[in-house]
């Protein structure tokens, strides 16, 4: 185990590292992201847990189970930091910032010795730079964890099932259909047809640039999706390019009707539910009608 001396250091001059630390952050970071008093908690705990942590394993044991605790806390700090507007370099700078004082407090102790203050700070850079990059690949792993999220709630907004008719639905696409937004577009569908009871299903494709092989797979995917439940499928938005391309893949759309706009694609499914625009309007009108008798 090396450098045993670093570790009682630490120790012996906690206090008045911890106060130069805070002081070294403070003109390094941007004055309204953290209070002071909870910037140095965090910097007292994270002391507290390198020096178990070292006194345990040594300064080298940054692979060591002694090591979980500290690097636990970095990575809640991470996160935290992330969600309260701190860049990649600001993170950083909360274990990088260390050096500085320890550095000073190396010196003082052993300015008489050059050859242990050379070790003492090598193996202290050593160590302070392994908890540096470790907290930088959190906060990236934090942030990469965020646009997911982000990402997930896009693709459930960019995906309405919108109720055009009782037991007509309309499932209008936008943009790329790729392997996981077709997953949400499934459910997303799936769900609304148990909450409408529908009959037909109209998937708009009107807003989908291209059309390949693999859209036209996930697309079948959908269709399929939606008649194990027992509604109807038809397809809008098929252009004179996106026609074209479907025949030059050979890409087989079965027995799925298909119109050019969503307008014919919603005029169908009104004939397979067994009604139309001039029943619903004289419906309408005797409606009407029988209101203005009763106010009368």
């Amino acid at each position: 185990m090396k450098q045993q001396r670093l570790v009682g250091l630490l120790q012996k001059h906690e206090a008045k590292i911890l106060i130069d630390w805070v002081s070294e952050q403070s003109s390094a970071i941007r004055e309204n992201l953290i209070r002071k008093n909870e910037l140095r908690s965090q910097c007292q705990e994270f002391l507290q847990l390198l020096i178990e942590a070292t006194g345990q394993s040594g300064v080298d044991g940054f692979f060591t189970p002694s090591f979980t605790p500290l690097k636990d806390m970095l990575s809640r700090i991470s996160a935290s930091r992330n969600e309260q507007g701190y860049t990649p370099g600001e993170t950083a700078v909360f274990v990088f910032s260390l050096k500085q004082p320890v550095f000073q407090m190396l010196r003082d102790e052993l300015t008489s010795d050059p050859n242990a203050l050379f070790e003492e700070i090598w193996a202290a850079t050593e160590l302070l730079d392994r908890l540096g990059i470790y907290t930088t690949e959190s906060y990236q792993k934090s942030r990469e964890g965020v646009i997911s999220r982000q990402q997930a709630e896009m693709l459930e907004l960019s995906t309405p099932v919108v109720k055009l008719w009782d037991g007509i639905l309309a499932l209008p696409l936008i943009g790329t259909l790729d392997s996981n937004r077709t997953q949400v577009v499934m459910e997303t569908l799936l769900q609304r047809i148990v909450e409408t009871n529908s009959e037909v299903a109209i998937i708009d494709i009107t807003g989908v640039p291209t059309v390949d092989t693999l859209v036209a797979q996930h697309l079948m995917k959908t269709v399929s999706a939606a008649r194990l439940m027992g509604v109807e499928c038809i397809i809008s938005g098929i252009r004179p390019q996106i026609a074209q391309t479907i025949v030059h893949l050979g890409v087989a759309l079965g027995e799925i009707p298909t119109k050019s706009t969503l307008a014919a694609a919603f005029k169908l499914a009104l004939r397979r539910v067994g009604t139309s625009m001039r029943a619903h309007h004289a419906q309408a009108n005797r409606a009407k009608a029988r209101d203005a008798d009763a106010n009368e």
